[in-house]
């Protein structure tokens, strides 16, 4: 009888913990903050608190705050913590505004809380990470572990364990069958090669060793089921480290269907939890923004209308999500509106840019109503900039992966954008350096990196650089 296979995934005991003393920490904070002065009702007080707690995890979810702990310093730790907390305050203030209910609680009160919670939170962070160190300084929860292949996924392996104390994993060494001659060195700082997988059975079953990582190439299938059926006659724990890192990956996940695992290759970072934050992010800055600029919008209208003939609003085609054609709004800046495949790219000097439009352009203010696309879901804040439709169907055949980026919404700004990469596309070269940017942003896509992106973009639209 054959026996149905699964690929089950364990939460750690220190993210589980994590995820409860946070909670904890919003409502005890919460509790604090009530010496302030009362907080509308107790039913009011308890719906806060579940709401914050909430959004407080849709945002840890998409900034991997309870995923990336292990090798992140202190420091790196607390400010994700903190800017997951500023976050889940500024969805609250904007919740409260839209639903009118600010004026039932006291502000005095809500400034103790904001202040309190990530005070508290803190302590937590620093005390677990104490209390871990001084467990593992007493022996207490440390595995020797080692590692079958001497190659560069095992070199890899090695050095991300020994950035990761907290793991509690202690190195044995490397063991291989292969001759000396036919493996690469060792790095000396990962240790050294202790012996055949014979040797490796032998210490495992001595106890010697406890957990055993496998790094063969995944086409080395008969040796991998040779050295687990050496390694079924053991109590080591043994995983295989699977080399999927030999092909160009775009934001792989693992899933599975009824138990049967799968690796995506190209895939979009933002399902689930994710997304739902990315898109509360989007309706909560997006609409702050629009409101900051309702009035300098106001204006730039008054002027286009008033300086050239012609509508204030442009729409252009471009491709959205998955490639989904969508009309980006912008202010005119031309005294022609090209859309199309006859639409032809702005250069400098342009002669069809209004005197106004050239300062619209260089100051990137002529984007402003992208906002509206950011509230009505067709575009982000942060993303891959949309290119002319006629620019798409011309690079795609030119450049592997082009069409990848339409793995996420089309941002107003983007990684491209801020390092520089903006403005006139006249070479094959620049929008393959733009594109290696869009896919870098997909690949390493983060909350807290949207929001590094939107705070370095103020200082590079003040620099007009490539923009005309």
């Amino acid at each position: 009888m054959t026996e149905k296979q699964h690929i089950h995934q364990n939460i750690s005991l220190r993210v589980l913990w994590y995820r409860l003393a946070d909670a904890c920490c919003i409502v005890v904070g919460l509790l604090v903050s009530l010496q302030y002065g009362m907080i509308a009702s107790v039913n009011q007080n308890a719906a806060l608190a579940a709401i914050a707690i909430v959004i407080y995890y849709l945002f840890a979810e998409a900034g991997a705050l309870y995923r990336s702990w292990r090798g992140a310093s202190i420091h790196r730790e607390l400010a994700g913590t903190l800017a997951c907390w500023s976050c889940t305050l500024l969805a609250l203030l904007a919740l409260g505004f839209l639903t009118d209910h600010t004026a039932e609680f006291s502000r005095i009160s809500m400034l103790a809380w904001f202040a309190v919670t990530p005070g508290l939170i803190i302590i937590v962070r620093v005390a677990t990470r104490g209390l871990q160190r001084m467990l593992l300084s007493l022996g207490y929860n440390i595995h020797t572990f080692a590692i079958v292949g001497v190659n560069e996924l095992g070199f890899q392996l090695a050095r991300n364990i020994a950035a990761s104390p907290e793991l509690g994993l202690r190195p044995a060494g490397f063991f291989d069958d292969r001759p000396k001659e036919r493996t690469p060195i060792i790095p000396a700082e990962l240790g050294s090669r202790i012996g055949t997988i014979d040797d490796l059975v032998a210490q495992a079953r001595e106890g010697k060793i406890q957990r055993i990582y496998i790094t063969f190439p995944m086409r080395a299938e008969n040796r991998i089921r040779l050295v687990l059926d050496k390694l079924g006659d053991t109590t080591a724990s043994v995983s295989i480290v699977p080399d999927f890192f030999v092909f160009q990956l775009l934001h792989s996940r693992w899933s599975d269907i009824l138990g049967l695992p799968t690796v995506s290759v190209f895939d979009s970072p933002l399902y689930g939890t994710d997304g739902m934050a990315k898109r509360l992010c989007d309706l909560v800055f997006g609409g702050l923004f629009l409101l900051l600029a309702a009035v300098p919008m106001t204006a730039i209208a008054a002027a286009i209308k008033l300086t050239s003939p012609g509508p204030v609003f442009f729409r252009q085609r471009r491709y959205g999500l998955d490639g989904r054609e969508i009309r980006v709004w912008k202010f005119r800046t031309m005294t022609v509106c090209e859309d199309g495949p006859a639409a032809v790219q702005a250069v400098c000097n342009d002669p069809r840019v209004t005197p106004l439009g050239a300062l619209l352009r260089k100051s990137s203010l002529d984007e402003l109503p992208q906002l509206f696309n950011v509230l009505g879901g067709s575009m982000s804040l942060v993303g891959p900039r949309p290119h002319a439709n006629a620019q798409n169907e011309e690079f795609r055949s030119i450049i592997g992966g082009y069409m990848l980026r339409h793995k996420v919404k089309p941002g107003i700004t983007g990684l491209a954008q801020i390092n520089g990469a903006r403005g006139e596309t006249d070479s094959p070269d620049k929008m393959k350096k733009r594109i290696e940017y869009d896919h870098c942003y997909i690949r390493e896509w983060s909350l807290w990196m949207d929001i590094r992106i939107m705070i370095k973009t103020v200082f590079v639209v003040f620099s007009g650089k490539n923009a005309y």
